[in-house]
């Protein structure tokens, strides 16, 4: 399982062949098969293969880690606020004044349940398998972000695919420099769960 081969095909079809297919219409039965089987594969290899150990490390710089976050969700509260007022503003925080109880089950549910496995899959388990494979650091990231933006290409929208995309390169590069599943999980939620707030959800998959 760890000859080059045998990544390169793990890799394809996990990546690349996998999401664009969730693009196609087939059964939803059969995609949720795919993805729950994907997810435990993905599981078994980091855990047998990888030999990953599910603890919190006790080195991790929590003060960089917050100061960094803030300062880009400050950025990135700006421009989305300035960008659903000027294209839809009967959604600026909508569910948030509307439905406060939804809006904090949703992002309950978000957090663990679609944040958590998206990062073990496309942080964890992408540079623990594929790193090695890619000499040139900038080269990984960019093809991290692109391959993330790959796997929301079933919302069938070019706005999302932009949005994941540099929220791919964030999330990458915060991995990469602090080997954290848990740091970049909290990060993609924070980004995220604004998302929904600002009134941005629904592109997303969010319910309204």
């Amino acid at each position: 399982m760890n000859s080059t081969i045998y990544k390169c095909l793990e890799f394809f079809i996990i990546f690349a062949l996998v999401p664009t297919s969730f693009a196609l219409s087939f059964s939803p039965w059969l995609k949720l098969g795919i993805g729950v089987f994907g997810f435990v594969y993905v599981i078994y290899v980091l855990l047998k293969v990888e030999n990953l150990k599910f603890k919190i490390s006790k080195s991790l710089n929590w003060k960089r880690f917050w100061k960094n976050t803030v300062l880009k969700l400050v950025i990135i509260t700006i421009l989305t606020t300035f960008f659903v007022w000027l294209t839809d503003k009967t959604s600026l925080f909508n569910v948030l004044l509307n439905q406060p109880l939804k809006w904090l089950a949703i992002l309950f549910v978000y957090s663990f349940f679609s944040v958590y496995p998206q990062e073990l899959i496309y942080r964890t388990f992408f540079f623990k398998r594929y790193q090695n494979l890619f000499k040139n650091e900038g080269l990984l990231i960019f093809i991290n972000a692109i391959l993330f933006a790959l796997g929301h290409l079933f919302f069938g929208s070019v706005l999302v695919l932009v949005l994941t995309f540099l929220g791919g390169l964030l999330f990458a590069y915060t991995y990469k420099n602090t080997q954290s599943t848990l740091l970049v999980t909290i990060e993609h939620a924070i980004y995220g769960c604004w998302l929904f707030t600002v009134g941005m959800g629904a592109m997303l998959g969010f319910p309204n």
